[in-house]
């Protein structure tokens, strides 16, 4: 029995406690905040409820795997999961209005089709079936495989984009916003794929056309929501893994890592109120709350995929949190995206370190009544993606909420009538937003490896591989368990 000390009790992080617990290690879980879950976290106040985190799952295979593998046990024993449906609705700047149907293709072009006409859905369609090849190409190295040590080859875009006579010479799109712009040839198609990149916090401008996966993931396998939101999913792994033995203890801020013997040997704990931190020994660590635990070690091997330079330019979430009086309309959908007029400009703001004059609101309703105190009231989420500046002054975060509510107003037209109080949170408060790996442009969108130059210390959660998103920290969690369990010759789920 191997001890394991894990830093973070995120999503990524507690995946691989449970499973390293099952698998008969003693696992120690150190967290510096007092609670579990890491962004996934959950707002209440006055009997309402909010999530502050993801507000949707998709790929929910990735969780019920967990729940077998560590209890023999399915994820809807412990959680109440229903797919949404329609997945979403969209309100354009011009006026047009479309609901998308739950994990069906067909029933999404079909859809397109109908508000937007000339042949937009059969486009769409299309590009469904260009981005299910991409997935198919990718997606053992990018989310079950543990990152190749030849990752270079993953360099190759897996997208395969249509050839077009551009400019006197034949062209394929690189990016995502080429392909929405070349192959799409819609202006609410092109918004509708940029809008859902820069949920995942990517530049549309810039990220491969790989980033086409990332609609098909989810108008393929589907959006579903647990009731009482994402932080009783992590409720539900954190019980999990105090089933399974895992030790927390939180409150502990890691300032460094042993080394000793060329291996990581154990953790270095800040002493608090009391001073005098202390050592805790292990025979493998797992960072899953980022580098700033190891004390400033950089555990990459020369040619390892390393994080970005700098945080600068990383987007993060606004998020208005709106206990509102009044009903939930019946019909009411429970994810609407009112688009942009501008994408490309909100994207330019976003990434430039601005604040998008006119950016894209998302617009959670669920019908669920843990969320609310009675049937009279309802509570809304509105988030849009953001640049991670200081938002330390007061006047700009109100002003900005201001926006994002007026924003929401095609969605829910009475939202400023009806409202009792709303809580403002931004990347400050909520973290920045981790995008998840993509093949292509030479690799610049990989995620550090989950091994590292040091024997003993692996990488998990949504700064390692295979990159961020709810469904990719669990993935992470999987992978971290499997190379700590079968050592470096584990390949991955088979």
């Amino acid at each position: 029995m191997a001890r394991i000390a894990v830093i973070g009790a995120g999503m990524g992080a507690m995946a691989a406690a449970a499973r390293l617990a099952v698998a008969g290690h003693r696992v120690v879980v150190y967290e510096r905040s007092a609670t579990f879950g890491g962004a996934v976290g959950g707002f209440e106040r006055d009997g309402f409820a909010f999530d502050t985190g993801p507000g949707l799952l998709h790929l929910p295979a990735v969780y019920r795997d967990l729940f077998i593998k560590t209890g023999k046990e399915p994820l809807e024993s412990r959680v109440e999961m229903t797919q949404v449906d329609p997945a979403s609705r969209h309100l354009f700047a011009d006026g047009t209005d479309v609901s998308l149907p739950n994990a069906s293709r067909a029933g999404v072009v079909a859809a397109l089709d109908a508000a937007l006409g000339g042949g937009a859905g059969a486009r769409w369609g299309d590009f469904l079936g260009r981005a299910r090849d991409a997935w198919d190409r990718s997606r053992r190295p990018l989310l079950e495989e543990p990152l190749w040590p030849d990752w270079q080859v993953l360099g190759r875009d897996p997208y395969p984009s249509v050839r077009q006579r551009r400019m006197l010479r034949t062209r394929q799109a690189r990016t995502l916003a080429e392909v929405g712009s070349w192959e799409l040839a819609d202006a609410r198609l092109e918004a509708l794929l940029g809008a859902c990149a820069l949920s995942y916090g990517l530049d549309p401008r810039h990220a491969p056309a790989s980033a086409a996966l990332l609609p098909y993931m989810e108008q393929t396998f589907g959006s579903w929501y647990v009731r009482g939101g994402m932080r009783a999913l992590a409720q539900a792994v954190y019980e999990r893994c105090l089933e399974r033995k895992v030790e927390f203890v939180f409150g502990a801020e890691v300032t460094g890592l042993v080394e000793r013997d060329g291996r990581a040997a154990g953790l270095e704990l800040a002493g608090g109120a009391s001073g005098g931190g202390r050592t805790v020994e292990a025979d493998h660590v797992v960072a899953g709350a980022g580098p700033s635990g190891l004390g400033g070690l950089e555990p990459w091997r020369d040619g390892d995929v390393r994080p970005r330079a700098s945080a600068a330019g990383a987007p993060g979430r606004f998020t208005v949190l709106l206990a509102v009086r009044g009903a939930r309309p019946e019909g009411a959908t429970h994810r609407t995206v009112v688009h942009s007029p501008d994408t490309a400009a909100e994207a330019g703001a976003v990434f430039g370190g601005a604040t998008a004059g006119a950016p894209t609101v998302t617009v959670l309703r669920p019908d669920d009544p843990t969320t609310r105190p009675d049937d009279a009231h309802e509570a809304v989420t509105l988030t849009a993606t953001v640049a991670a500046t200081d938002w330390a002054d007061e006047a700009l975060r109100e002003r900005f909420a201001d926006t994002i509510v007026a924003a929401a107003r095609p969605a829910i037209p009475d939202i400023r009538e009806r409202l009792l109080w709303r809580e403002i949170l931004t990347p400050a408060e909520t973290g920045l937003v981790h995008p998840p790996a993509l093949a292509g442009d030479d690799g610049r969108y990989l995620r550090p490896s989950n091994s590292t130059r040091l024997p003993g210390l692996y990488l998990a959660g949504g700064w390692a591989h295979p990159g961020g998103g709810l469904a990719h920290a669990g993935m992470s969690g999987a992978l971290v368990a499997g190379l700590i369990v079968e050592g470096d010759g584990f390949r991955g789920s088979q």
